[in-house]
């Protein structure tokens, strides 16, 4: 942002949040936050309340989308293909199966896949939950295949990445180098990449997302259409040197710095 001729102020947020912004009073606020209290409402509440034009979506859809299951209904309103989940007790899910084997067990309000448990086919126990994560898991029906994603930017679908990697697609392999390797585009049949673009902004503006955000499927070939799977959409997907959003916006001829410009020119508060 600075080479593309911005003054930048970095803040470290935390309980005096309020206090600094008032005293920096900037003409935006970058959101560079991730996971509960950044990504979730709760940050774009207070810039909402101090009248400061921000990145990224809103406090309802960055609400909506954090709370997996809540999207999901969102999802299914719009007509989208999502898997089978419930919600349920962390003493629930160790003491037995919520759902037949394989499922994923995970924190329904997180993100970067932190806390993910893979219970795999013809399992004979339930998972063993650790004690730190949440009381209330989501148990999902695990989605075969391909991790496809695509980005949004404004009104636009970008392309799709074929994300590879040795197993789960995890934190580490999400954030360390090299844990994952990127096929851009992504080498599907053109109406498996025609409906990621699509689902991909029908997700953004059913939650109604606003600038960017970057929605993930699942896609087993074996059933075509029918085996491509909406898994959640982001809306402040991550934007490291191993990041999806730049990369994609790169390969549709827009530069990193190019990238900052937009969000920044895009940023906006409801006020």
């Amino acid at each position: 942002m600075r080479a593309e001729g911005y003054q930048v102020t970095e803040v470290d947020a935390g309980r005096d949040l309020a206090q600094r912004l008032e005293a920096l009073a900037p003409d935006v606020v970058f959101n560079a936050l991730h996971g509960r209290w950044g990504e979730d409402g709760c940050v774009q509440g207070l810039l909402e309340w101090m009248g400061l034009p921000y990145t990224h979506s809103g406090v309802l859809a960055s609400a909506v989308a954090m709370d997996k299951e809540r999207s999901k209904e969102v999802y299914r309103a719009a007509g989208l293909p999502v898997v089978e989940s419930v919600l349920a007790s962390k003493a629930e899910i160790s003491a037995r199966h919520m759902m037949a084997p394989p499922y994923v067990v995970k924190p329904y309000n997180e993100g970067s896949s932190v806390g993910v448990y893979l219970v795999q086919e013809g399992a004979n126990t339930p998972p063993r939950i650790a004690e730190d994560m949440p009381d209330t898991l989501m148990v999902e029906t695990y989605a075969p295949g391909r991790e496809l994603t695509t980005t949004v930017m404004g009104d636009r679908a970008l392309t799709v990445t074929d994300i590879i990697t040795e197993g789960w697609y995890d934190y580490d392999a999400k954030y360390k180098e090299g844990g994952s390797r990127h096929e851009l585009p992504a080498d599907v049949p053109a109406e498996i990449f025609d409906a990621c673009l699509a689902y991909a902004l029908r997700a953004h503006e059913a939650l109604g997302c606003r600038g960017v955000s970057r929605t993930d499927f699942r896609w087993d070939e074996s059933r075509g259409l029918d085996g491509l799977i909406l898994l959640e959409t982001n809306t402040q997907p991550g934007m490291t040197p191993t990041s999806l959003v730049p990369e994609q916006a790169q390969h549709c001829g827009m530069s990193f710095g190019a990238l900052m410009r937009w969000m920044v020119e895009d940023a906006s508060c409801n006020r």
